[in-house]
């Protein structure tokens, strides 16, 4: 490595001294066109109030690959466990109220069908194949891709149906900027409070079927019937709002950072009383927060108010330095959903949800932008 940055600083040198300007580095993912990018247009995905919300398919323009959102007209619940709840981790209360505004919530996780086209550049590869471009694609194909993995990223537990895995937080929130771009809609993680209410739906006890374990099975794939894997999305019992597998099959990332002291600082901050649309906001890599346990827990971890912090041990096997700020080698067990929200976002809004709050990770993005690591 040293031997060839000292030879390309002597070609630099020897260039410059023969009068040759230095030549700009070219990007690999040029800039987005000014503006926002077009709508794919899908009758029931318009809204302009909770009551006019509909339960919809988006599809991936340009592909085959598409995923159903559901309404979710917002409202108060108390979230968090209650003191007595069993198996309860002290990080899960207090319990408190929140307001939620309306959005739409993936019924299933993303599937590697939809992420694929993200992170291996299957649209891009359609269209050198022949396939006509998409109205969005100069905005889409101006947002980074992840660079190429070192081993299969479905760790060979399946692909077609499955869940996508392994991904950091960061690249989670990076697709959704990907997918708001395809689409022209706004796509990005649930907050914490939002999963939680999804969960919940409508219910107080530990899962939203009720609190007994032994029920879980039929909701559920976790380590007592998973057989050591994740499965296809969607092949369990549905939760009272037809959302799949939010208790187990991979835990779920949400925007927010975690706070082993629970909810307590929110709570002050919120001057005690009802919290609306909270969101806790990080600039560090770690800890933030997974939700629903996965083919890999215990029932309890399954809880609709358990919750999962990350941590620099889920890509300790990565051989790169610095470790990808795309892959996660050692969580095979984590995954997400988007949630696309009922009012328009600010530009500070999206910026929070889509662009790295860490700044390694926002130097490395840069580097990665001109072909480099």
């Amino acid at each position: 490595m040293a031997c060839a940055a000292l030879l390309c600083n002597l070609l630099v040198a020897i260039s410059q001294e023969g009068g040759a300007a230095p030549q700009a580095p070219v990007p690999v993912y040029p800039a987005a066109p000014a503006g926002a990018p077009p709508v794919a247009e899908i009758a029931d995905a318009k809204a302009t109030s909770a009551a006019e919300m509909k339960r919809y398919r988006e599809r991936l323009p340009g592909s085959d690959v598409g995923f159903e959102m559901v309404p979710i007209t917002g409202g108060t619940f108390v979230m968090g466990s209650p003191e007595g709840e069993a198996d309860r981790k002290a990080d899960e209360g207090p319990a408190h109220e929140v307001e939620l505004s309306p959005f739409w919530i993936g019924a299933c996780e993303v599937t590697w069908d939809e992420y694929l086209q993200f992170m291996s550049k299957l649209d891009l590869q359609a269209r050198r194949g022949g396939a006509a471009k998409e109205p969005a694609d100069d905005w889409a194909d101006a947002v980074s891709r992840p660079t190429p993995p070192y081993v299969p990223m479905d760790f060979g537990y399946g692909v077609k149906g499955y869940p996508a895995i392994c991904m950091t937080h960061f690249a989670a929130r990076h697709y959704t900027k990907w997918l708001s771009m395809k689409t022209g809609r706004n796509y990005r993680l649930p907050t914490e409070a939002e999963w939680e209410h999804c969960c919940r739906a409508g219910t107080t006890t530990a899962y939203s079927f009720g609190d007994d374990k032994a029920a879980l099975g039929d909701h559920a794939w976790f380590f007592d019937n998973s057989d050591a894997k994740p499965h296809p999305v969607g092949l369990k019992k549905a939760n009272p709002w037809g959302l799949f597998d939010l208790h187990g099959n991979v835990a779920e990332w949400t925007l927010d950072a975690h706070d082993k002291g629970g909810y307590a600082a929110a709570i002050a901050a919120g001057g005690g009383g009802k919290l609306l649309d909270p969101v806790s906001w990080s600039t560090a890599e770690y800890p933030h927060v997974a939700r629903g346990g996965s083919w890999d827990d215990d029932a309890d971890r399954l809880r609709s108010a358990a919750r999962r912090p990350s941590s620099k041990a889920w890509k300790v096997q990565d051989p790169q330095l610095p470790k990808s700020i795309w892959y996660l080698t050692d969580a095979r067990f984590v995954g997400f959903r988007v949630v696309r929200p009922l009012r328009e976002p600010t530009a500070q809004e999206r910026e929070q949800w889509w662009e790295p709050g860490v700044k390694s990770i926002a130097e490395i993005l840069e580097r990665q932008r001109f072909g480099g690591r």
